[in-house]
Protein backbone atom coordinates (compact mmCIF):
# COMPACT_ATOMS: atom_id res chain seq x y z
CA UNK A 1 0.00 0.00 0.00
CA UNK A 2 1.13 3.72 -0.71
CA UNK A 3 2.56 4.88 2.47
CA UNK A 4 1.11 8.71 1.50
CA UNK A 5 -2.32 6.88 0.96
CA UNK A 6 -5.53 9.40 2.20
CA UNK A 7 -8.56 8.55 3.41
CA UNK A 8 -11.18 11.18 2.55
CA UNK A 9 -14.39 11.13 4.82
CA UNK A 10 -17.50 12.54 3.43
CA UNK A 11 -20.73 13.50 4.67
CA UNK A 12 -23.35 10.93 3.97
CA UNK A 13 -26.39 13.38 3.97
CA UNK A 14 -24.74 15.83 0.98
CA UNK A 15 -21.44 14.09 0.21
CA UNK A 16 -19.22 17.21 1.61
CA UNK A 17 -15.74 16.51 2.17
CA UNK A 18 -15.09 16.33 6.05
CA UNK A 19 -11.69 15.51 5.86
CA UNK A 20 -8.28 13.76 4.39
CA UNK A 21 -6.90 11.50 6.81
CA UNK A 22 -3.51 9.43 5.86
CA UNK A 23 -4.13 5.67 6.21
CA UNK A 24 -2.44 3.39 8.63
CA UNK A 25 0.55 1.27 6.36
CA UNK A 26 2.14 -1.96 7.40
CA UNK A 27 5.12 -0.47 8.95
CA UNK A 28 3.18 1.94 11.27
CA UNK A 29 0.70 -0.85 12.18
CA UNK A 30 3.95 -3.46 12.98
CA UNK A 31 5.35 -0.34 15.01
CA UNK A 32 2.03 0.44 17.20
CA UNK A 33 1.47 -3.51 17.62
CA UNK A 34 4.97 -3.97 18.93
CA UNK A 35 4.59 -0.87 21.10
CA UNK A 36 1.12 -2.58 22.38
CA UNK A 37 3.21 -5.49 23.10
CA UNK A 38 6.03 -3.70 25.21
CA UNK A 39 3.56 -2.04 27.19
CA UNK A 40 1.60 -5.30 27.97
CA UNK A 41 5.53 -6.71 28.99
CA UNK A 42 6.29 -4.15 30.84
CA UNK A 43 3.19 -3.76 32.36
CA UNK A 44 1.41 -7.48 32.67
CA UNK A 45 -1.02 -6.01 35.54
CA UNK A 46 -2.04 -3.21 33.68
CA UNK A 47 -1.94 0.83 34.80
CA UNK A 48 -2.41 1.23 38.66
CA UNK A 49 -5.82 1.52 39.31
CA UNK A 50 -5.69 4.67 40.24
CA UNK A 51 -4.07 5.77 36.95
CA UNK A 52 -6.72 4.02 34.96
CA UNK A 53 -9.38 5.70 37.16
CA UNK A 54 -8.01 9.30 36.77
CA UNK A 55 -7.54 9.03 33.00
CA UNK A 56 -11.43 8.43 32.95
CA UNK A 57 -12.31 11.08 35.15
CA UNK A 58 -10.58 13.42 33.39
CA UNK A 59 -12.04 12.40 30.13
CA UNK A 60 -15.68 11.91 31.12
CA UNK A 61 -15.22 15.64 32.57
CA UNK A 62 -13.65 16.82 28.58
CA UNK A 63 -16.92 14.76 27.15
CA UNK A 64 -19.40 16.74 29.37
CA UNK A 65 -17.42 20.11 28.16
CA UNK A 66 -17.25 19.04 24.63
CA UNK A 67 -20.83 17.29 24.46
CA UNK A 68 -22.56 19.39 21.67
CA UNK A 69 -19.37 19.41 19.57
CA UNK A 70 -18.87 15.95 19.90
CA UNK A 71 -22.58 14.79 19.19
CA UNK A 72 -22.12 17.52 15.82
CA UNK A 73 -18.80 15.48 14.35
CA UNK A 74 -20.48 11.99 15.15
CA UNK A 75 -23.88 13.42 12.83
CA UNK A 76 -21.57 15.00 10.49
CA UNK A 77 -19.75 11.77 9.50
CA UNK A 78 -22.04 8.95 10.76
CA UNK A 79 -25.70 11.00 9.89
CA UNK A 80 -27.55 9.82 12.60
CA UNK A 81 -29.83 12.68 13.56
CA UNK A 82 -28.57 15.50 16.20
CA UNK A 83 -31.10 14.47 18.64
CA UNK A 84 -30.03 10.76 18.93
CA UNK A 85 -26.30 11.83 18.82
CA UNK A 86 -26.72 13.47 22.03
CA UNK A 87 -27.97 10.30 23.53
CA UNK A 88 -25.08 8.75 22.14
CA UNK A 89 -23.06 10.71 23.86
CA UNK A 90 -24.68 10.61 27.10
CA UNK A 91 -24.28 6.85 26.87
CA UNK A 92 -20.78 7.63 26.34
CA UNK A 93 -20.53 9.54 29.49
CA UNK A 94 -22.44 7.14 31.20
CA UNK A 95 -20.12 4.15 30.00
CA UNK A 96 -17.10 5.70 30.72
CA UNK A 97 -18.75 6.15 34.62
CA UNK A 98 -19.35 2.43 34.58
CA UNK A 99 -16.04 2.17 33.39
CA UNK A 100 -14.94 3.77 36.88
CA UNK A 101 -17.18 2.03 38.99
CA UNK A 102 -15.51 -1.40 37.63
CA UNK A 103 -12.10 0.15 38.80
CA UNK A 104 -13.39 0.87 42.25
CA UNK A 105 -14.71 -2.97 42.74
CA UNK A 106 -12.80 -5.34 44.68
CA UNK A 107 -9.69 -6.83 42.57
CA UNK A 108 -10.25 -10.13 43.99
CA UNK A 109 -13.29 -12.28 44.88
CA UNK A 110 -12.65 -14.93 47.79
CA UNK A 111 -13.40 -18.17 47.21
CA UNK A 112 -14.98 -20.51 49.91
CA UNK A 113 -12.46 -23.12 51.60
CA UNK A 114 -13.04 -24.85 54.67
CA UNK A 115 -16.36 -26.96 53.54
CA UNK A 116 -14.78 -29.99 53.63
CA UNK A 117 -11.49 -31.82 54.91
CA UNK A 118 -9.96 -31.57 51.38
CA UNK A 119 -10.48 -27.73 51.66
CA UNK A 120 -9.57 -26.93 55.41
CA UNK A 121 -7.40 -24.66 56.62
CA UNK A 122 -6.69 -22.97 53.21
CA UNK A 123 -7.94 -19.45 51.62
CA UNK A 124 -8.22 -18.40 48.25
CA UNK A 125 -8.59 -15.71 46.45
CA UNK A 126 -9.50 -15.46 42.48
CA UNK A 127 -7.57 -12.71 40.65
CA UNK A 128 -8.69 -10.49 37.37
CA UNK A 129 -5.20 -10.04 35.25
CA UNK A 130 -5.69 -7.94 31.99
CA UNK A 131 -5.25 -11.16 28.80
CA UNK A 132 -2.97 -8.72 26.55
CA UNK A 133 -3.09 -6.49 23.72
CA UNK A 134 -6.45 -5.85 22.65
CA UNK A 135 -7.46 -5.16 18.88
CA UNK A 136 -10.96 -3.84 18.37
CA UNK A 137 -12.31 -3.68 14.78
CA UNK A 138 -15.39 -1.38 15.27
CA UNK A 139 -18.77 -0.58 12.89
CA UNK A 140 -20.31 2.90 11.57
CA UNK A 141 -23.28 3.17 13.24
CA UNK A 142 -22.14 4.17 16.62
CA UNK A 143 -19.21 6.16 16.39
CA UNK A 144 -17.96 6.70 19.23
CA UNK A 145 -19.97 4.85 21.85
CA UNK A 146 -18.71 1.63 20.09
CA UNK A 147 -15.40 2.56 20.85
CA UNK A 148 -16.13 2.79 24.50
CA UNK A 149 -17.63 -0.81 24.45
CA UNK A 150 -14.65 -2.06 22.75
CA UNK A 151 -11.68 0.00 23.97
CA UNK A 152 -12.21 1.88 26.68
CA UNK A 153 -13.07 -1.11 28.50
CA UNK A 154 -9.70 -2.75 27.22
CA UNK A 155 -8.30 0.64 28.52
CA UNK A 156 -10.32 -0.18 32.14
CA UNK A 157 -9.39 -3.69 31.94
CA UNK A 158 -5.80 -2.72 31.91
CA UNK A 159 -4.97 -4.01 28.43
CA UNK A 160 -3.10 -1.98 25.42
CA UNK A 161 -5.84 -1.57 22.62
CA UNK A 162 -5.53 -1.22 18.84
CA UNK A 163 -8.52 0.24 17.79
CA UNK A 164 -9.50 0.28 13.83
CA UNK A 165 -13.03 2.22 13.54
CA UNK A 166 -15.11 2.12 10.38
CA UNK A 167 -13.79 3.63 7.09
CA UNK A 168 -16.65 5.84 7.27
CA UNK A 169 -16.42 6.97 10.43
CA UNK A 170 -13.03 7.56 12.16
CA UNK A 171 -13.16 11.08 12.88
CA UNK A 172 -14.92 10.58 16.10
CA UNK A 173 -12.96 7.71 17.01
CA UNK A 174 -9.83 10.10 16.68
CA UNK A 175 -10.90 12.55 18.70
CA UNK A 176 -11.78 10.40 21.30
CA UNK A 177 -8.26 9.24 21.38
CA UNK A 178 -7.10 12.90 21.49
CA UNK A 179 -8.63 12.99 24.28
CA UNK A 180 -7.72 9.94 26.13
CA UNK A 181 -4.10 11.68 25.12
CA UNK A 182 -5.26 15.16 26.86
CA UNK A 183 -6.93 13.01 29.77
CA UNK A 184 -3.00 11.52 31.02
CA UNK A 185 -3.51 8.59 28.77
CA UNK A 186 0.33 7.27 28.47
CA UNK A 187 1.12 6.48 25.02
CA UNK A 188 0.66 3.35 23.51
CA UNK A 189 -2.46 2.14 25.31
CA UNK A 190 -5.03 3.42 23.13
CA UNK A 191 -4.33 3.69 19.59
CA UNK A 192 -6.00 4.60 16.50
CA UNK A 193 -5.69 2.96 13.54
CA UNK A 194 -7.60 3.75 10.08
CA UNK A 195 -6.64 0.30 7.86
CA UNK A 196 -7.96 -0.97 4.37
CA UNK A 197 -9.47 -4.53 4.65
CA UNK A 198 -6.22 -6.51 3.78
CA UNK A 199 -4.13 -4.63 7.08
CA UNK A 200 -7.07 -5.19 9.19
CA UNK A 201 -7.20 -8.89 9.00
CA UNK A 202 -3.48 -8.83 9.67
CA UNK A 203 -4.21 -6.86 12.83
CA UNK A 204 -7.36 -8.80 14.11
CA UNK A 205 -4.85 -12.23 13.25
CA UNK A 206 -1.83 -11.17 14.31
CA UNK A 207 -0.69 -14.35 17.32
CA UNK A 208 0.74 -11.39 19.57
CA UNK A 209 -3.33 -9.90 19.69
CA UNK A 210 -4.68 -11.78 22.64
CA UNK A 211 -8.29 -10.78 22.37
CA UNK A 212 -10.58 -9.29 19.65
CA UNK A 213 -13.50 -7.48 19.81
CA UNK A 214 -15.22 -7.42 15.84
CA UNK A 215 -18.07 -5.56 15.66
CA UNK A 216 -19.21 -5.73 11.67
CA UNK A 217 -20.89 -7.89 9.26
CA UNK A 218 -21.31 -11.86 10.06
CA UNK A 219 -19.70 -12.83 6.83
CA UNK A 220 -16.39 -10.98 7.97
CA UNK A 221 -16.66 -11.60 11.49
CA UNK A 222 -16.90 -15.47 11.42
CA UNK A 223 -14.41 -15.34 8.35
CA UNK A 224 -11.83 -13.90 10.90
CA UNK A 225 -12.34 -16.03 14.02
CA UNK A 226 -11.97 -18.89 11.46
CA UNK A 227 -8.41 -17.71 10.92
CA UNK A 228 -7.50 -16.44 14.68
CA UNK A 229 -4.51 -18.24 16.15
CA UNK A 230 -5.69 -20.72 18.63
CA UNK A 231 -4.57 -18.55 21.88
CA UNK A 232 -6.83 -15.42 20.75
CA UNK A 233 -10.19 -15.35 22.52
CA UNK A 234 -12.85 -12.77 21.20
CA UNK A 235 -15.80 -11.39 20.91
CA UNK A 236 -18.20 -11.16 17.53
CA UNK A 237 -21.42 -8.66 17.37
CA UNK A 238 -23.51 -8.55 14.08
CA UNK A 239 -26.89 -8.08 13.18
CA UNK A 240 -30.15 -9.84 13.33
CA UNK A 241 -33.79 -9.62 11.96
CA UNK A 242 -35.34 -8.78 15.15
CA UNK A 243 -39.12 -10.02 15.18
CA UNK A 244 -41.67 -8.57 17.25
CA UNK A 245 -45.15 -10.36 18.04
CA UNK A 246 -47.96 -8.19 18.46
CA UNK A 247 -51.20 -10.16 20.42
CA UNK A 248 -54.53 -9.35 19.58
CA UNK A 249 -54.80 -7.65 23.14
CA UNK A 250 -51.33 -5.06 22.33
CA UNK A 251 -52.05 -1.52 23.56
CA UNK A 252 -51.86 -0.01 20.06
CA UNK A 253 -50.92 3.21 20.78
CA UNK A 254 -47.52 1.73 22.97
CA UNK A 255 -47.10 -0.83 20.55
CA UNK A 256 -46.96 1.24 17.31
CA UNK A 257 -44.99 3.93 18.66
CA UNK A 258 -42.34 1.79 19.85
CA UNK A 259 -42.17 -0.22 16.60
CA UNK A 260 -41.95 2.84 14.45
CA UNK A 261 -39.12 4.00 16.60
CA UNK A 262 -37.38 0.20 16.98
CA UNK A 263 -37.43 0.05 13.21
CA UNK A 264 -36.97 3.24 11.63
CA UNK A 265 -33.90 5.03 14.73
CA UNK A 266 -30.83 5.58 12.82
CA UNK A 267 -32.52 4.75 9.22
CA UNK A 268 -32.37 1.18 10.22
CA UNK A 269 -28.53 1.10 10.65
CA UNK A 270 -29.18 -0.52 14.09
CA UNK A 271 -28.07 -4.53 14.67
CA UNK A 272 -31.16 -4.78 16.99
CA UNK A 273 -33.55 -2.76 14.80
CA UNK A 274 -36.87 -3.93 14.14
CA UNK A 275 -37.22 -5.73 10.99
CA UNK A 276 -39.92 -8.32 10.81
CA UNK A 277 -43.48 -7.62 13.05
CA UNK A 278 -45.70 -10.05 13.29
CA UNK A 279 -49.42 -9.19 14.31
CA UNK A 280 -52.32 -11.00 15.37
CA UNK A 281 -54.87 -11.35 11.99
CA UNK A 282 -57.90 -9.69 14.31
CA UNK A 283 -56.13 -6.28 14.94
CA UNK A 284 -54.46 -6.47 11.40
CA UNK A 285 -56.24 -3.79 9.60
CA UNK A 286 -56.17 -1.23 12.81
CA UNK A 287 -52.38 -1.79 12.93
CA UNK A 288 -51.76 -1.36 9.36
CA UNK A 289 -54.00 2.26 9.35
CA UNK A 290 -52.19 3.55 13.04
CA UNK A 291 -48.70 2.11 11.67
CA UNK A 292 -48.80 3.74 8.04
CA UNK A 293 -49.85 7.20 9.25
CA UNK A 294 -47.47 7.18 12.15
CA UNK A 295 -44.81 6.33 9.62
CA UNK A 296 -45.83 9.36 7.31
CA UNK A 297 -45.35 12.04 9.91
CA UNK A 298 -41.68 10.86 10.32
CA UNK A 299 -39.04 13.58 8.57
CA UNK A 300 -36.38 12.10 6.82
CA UNK A 301 -33.34 14.36 5.31
CA UNK A 302 -30.97 16.34 7.20
CA UNK A 303 -29.80 14.70 10.35
CA UNK A 304 -28.52 18.10 12.04
CA UNK A 305 -32.18 19.48 11.73
CA UNK A 306 -33.43 19.03 15.05
CA UNK A 307 -37.07 17.96 13.18
CA UNK A 308 -35.63 15.16 11.55
CA UNK A 309 -36.24 11.67 12.61
CA UNK A 310 -34.50 9.35 9.49
CA UNK A 311 -30.70 10.34 8.15
CA UNK A 312 -29.20 8.96 5.36
CA UNK A 313 -27.72 6.10 5.03
CA UNK A 314 -23.94 5.46 5.10
CA UNK A 315 -23.28 4.46 1.83
CA UNK A 316 -24.69 4.98 -1.46
CA UNK A 317 -24.05 1.67 -2.47
CA UNK A 318 -26.41 0.32 0.50
CA UNK A 319 -29.02 2.51 -0.39
CA UNK A 320 -29.14 1.06 -3.55
CA UNK A 321 -29.14 -2.42 -2.16
CA UNK A 322 -31.92 -1.67 -0.14
CA UNK A 323 -34.10 -0.17 -2.32
CA UNK A 324 -33.28 -3.22 -4.75
CA UNK A 325 -34.28 -5.97 -1.77
CA UNK A 326 -37.49 -3.58 -1.54
CA UNK A 327 -38.40 -3.98 -5.14
CA UNK A 328 -37.42 -7.65 -4.86
CA UNK A 329 -40.12 -8.12 -2.61
CA UNK A 330 -43.13 -6.18 -4.36
CA UNK A 331 -42.20 -8.01 -7.43
CA UNK A 332 -42.54 -11.12 -5.36
CA UNK A 333 -45.87 -10.37 -3.99
CA UNK A 334 -45.66 -7.97 -1.07
CA UNK A 335 -47.27 -4.88 -0.83
CA UNK A 336 -45.76 -1.66 -0.01
CA UNK A 337 -47.85 0.47 2.19
CA UNK A 338 -45.21 3.23 2.64
CA UNK A 339 -41.95 4.69 1.74
CA UNK A 340 -39.55 2.77 -0.75
CA UNK A 341 -38.22 5.63 -2.45
CA UNK A 342 -34.88 7.99 -2.38
CA UNK A 343 -34.91 11.93 -1.42
CA UNK A 344 -31.26 13.51 -1.54
CA UNK A 345 -28.22 12.12 -2.04
CA UNK A 346 -29.19 8.43 0.04
CA UNK A 347 -31.91 8.89 1.90
CA UNK A 348 -34.65 6.39 1.72
CA UNK A 349 -38.35 7.27 3.10
CA UNK A 350 -39.35 5.20 5.79
CA UNK A 351 -40.68 1.70 4.12
CA UNK A 352 -43.32 -0.87 5.40
CA UNK A 353 -43.80 -4.24 3.61
CA UNK A 354 -46.88 -6.50 4.11
CA UNK A 355 -46.67 -9.83 4.30
CA UNK A 356 -43.64 -10.47 1.92
CA UNK A 357 -42.53 -13.98 1.15
CA UNK A 358 -40.61 -15.79 3.63
CA UNK A 359 -37.93 -16.28 1.00
CA UNK A 360 -37.47 -12.96 -0.09
CA UNK A 361 -34.11 -11.32 1.33
CA UNK A 362 -36.14 -9.13 3.30
CA UNK A 363 -37.04 -11.69 5.21
CA UNK A 364 -34.16 -13.95 5.54
CA UNK A 365 -31.88 -10.98 5.58
CA UNK A 366 -30.79 -8.56 7.62
CA UNK A 367 -31.50 -5.10 5.70
CA UNK A 368 -29.90 -2.53 7.43
CA UNK A 369 -32.33 -0.06 6.74
CA UNK A 370 -35.35 1.79 7.48
CA UNK A 371 -37.94 -0.96 6.35
CA UNK A 372 -40.25 -3.05 8.45
CA UNK A 373 -42.06 -6.04 7.45
CA UNK A 374 -44.98 -7.22 8.86
CA UNK A 375 -46.31 -10.70 8.30
CA UNK A 376 -49.61 -11.61 9.86
CA UNK A 377 -50.81 -15.02 12.07
CA UNK A 378 -53.68 -16.80 12.78
CA UNK A 379 -52.21 -18.93 15.79
CA UNK A 380 -49.12 -17.04 17.54
CA UNK A 381 -46.96 -20.42 17.72
CA UNK A 382 -46.88 -20.06 13.92
CA UNK A 383 -45.95 -16.71 14.56
CA UNK A 384 -42.93 -18.15 16.77
CA UNK A 385 -42.13 -20.55 14.41
CA UNK A 386 -41.40 -17.77 11.98
CA UNK A 387 -39.48 -15.41 13.89
CA UNK A 388 -37.15 -18.41 14.60
CA UNK A 389 -36.75 -19.78 11.22
CA UNK A 390 -33.46 -17.82 10.81
CA UNK A 391 -29.86 -18.60 11.07
CA UNK A 392 -29.80 -14.87 13.30
CA UNK A 393 -30.90 -14.66 16.87
CA UNK A 394 -30.10 -11.01 18.64
CA UNK A 395 -32.61 -9.39 20.63
CA UNK A 396 -36.65 -9.90 20.15
CA UNK A 397 -40.01 -7.91 21.24
CA UNK A 398 -43.67 -9.03 22.37
CA UNK A 399 -46.86 -6.68 22.60
CA UNK A 400 -49.34 -7.71 24.63
CA UNK A 401 -51.26 -6.71 28.35
CA UNK A 402 -51.57 -10.24 29.25
CA UNK A 403 -48.26 -10.58 30.69
CA UNK A 404 -48.52 -14.70 31.35
CA UNK A 405 -48.83 -14.27 27.78
CA UNK A 406 -46.05 -12.37 26.80
CA UNK A 407 -43.82 -14.23 28.88
CA UNK A 408 -44.80 -17.50 27.10
CA UNK A 409 -44.17 -16.16 23.97
CA UNK A 410 -40.90 -14.86 25.35
CA UNK A 411 -39.75 -18.39 26.62
CA UNK A 412 -39.87 -19.82 23.29
CA UNK A 413 -38.48 -17.02 21.22
CA UNK A 414 -35.17 -17.70 20.35
CA UNK A 415 -33.16 -14.80 21.66
CA UNK A 416 -30.41 -13.18 23.73
CA UNK A 417 -32.88 -10.74 25.35
CA UNK A 418 -36.87 -10.13 24.77
CA UNK A 419 -38.20 -6.99 25.10
CA UNK A 420 -42.06 -6.81 26.50
CA UNK A 421 -43.88 -3.88 25.70
CA UNK A 422 -41.22 -2.23 23.94
CA UNK A 423 -38.83 -2.19 21.29
CA UNK A 424 -36.34 -4.79 19.85
CA UNK A 425 -33.62 -2.08 19.79
CA UNK A 426 -33.63 -1.18 23.33
CA UNK A 427 -30.52 -1.14 25.57
CA UNK A 428 -28.74 0.39 28.29
CA UNK A 429 -25.03 0.14 28.50
CA UNK A 430 -24.75 -1.85 31.51
CA UNK A 431 -26.96 -4.38 30.61
CA UNK A 432 -25.83 -8.07 28.81
CA UNK A 433 -25.63 -7.41 25.14
CA UNK A 434 -24.99 -10.52 22.86
CA UNK A 435 -25.83 -12.04 19.82
CA UNK A 436 -26.56 -15.89 19.13
CA UNK A 437 -26.05 -18.71 16.28
CA UNK A 438 -24.78 -16.54 13.55
CA UNK A 439 -25.30 -13.53 15.37
CA UNK A 440 -22.58 -13.16 17.59
CA UNK A 441 -20.49 -14.41 19.86
CA UNK A 442 -19.74 -13.46 23.47
CA UNK A 443 -21.52 -11.17 25.99
CA UNK A 444 -21.40 -7.27 25.59
CA UNK A 445 -22.00 -4.58 27.94
CA UNK A 446 -19.84 -2.43 29.82
CA UNK A 447 -18.88 -4.65 32.86
CA UNK A 448 -19.05 -8.02 31.13
CA UNK A 449 -16.91 -6.65 28.46
CA UNK A 450 -14.12 -5.55 30.82
CA UNK A 451 -14.66 -9.13 32.25
CA UNK A 452 -14.18 -10.24 29.05
CA UNK A 453 -10.55 -8.63 28.95
CA UNK A 454 -8.87 -10.60 31.75
CA UNK A 455 -7.63 -13.50 33.07
CA UNK A 456 -8.46 -15.41 36.08
CA UNK A 457 -5.83 -16.34 38.56
CA UNK A 458 -6.46 -18.51 41.98
CA UNK A 459 -4.16 -18.12 44.66
CA UNK A 460 -4.69 -20.99 47.27
CA UNK A 461 -3.27 -20.69 50.76
CA UNK A 462 -2.60 -22.98 53.57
Amino acid sequence: MDVNAILAVHSPFDGKSMAEIPLTDKFSLEHKISHACLLHKKYPQGLPREVRKKVLQKLGETLRGEFENIAILATNEGGKPIRDSRVEVARVINGIDRCIDWLNGAETEDIPMNLNEASAGRTAELHKEPIGVVAAISAFNHPINLIVHQAITAFTAGCPVVIKPAMETPLSCLRLEEMMTASGCPEGWFQTVILTNPLAERLACDKRIAYLNFIGSSKIGWYLRSKLPPETRCALEHGGLAPAIVCADADLALTIASIVRGGFYHAGQVCVSTQRVFVDASILEEFIRQITAQTKKLVTGNPLSESTDVGPIIRKQDADRILSWVSEAVAEGASLLCGGTMTGLQCIEPTILLNPPVTAKVSQLEIFGPVICIFTFEKVEAAIDLANDTRFHFQAAVFSTDRNQANTIAEKLNASAVMINDHTAFRVDWMPFAGRTESGLGVGGIRYSIDDMTKLKLLVSR
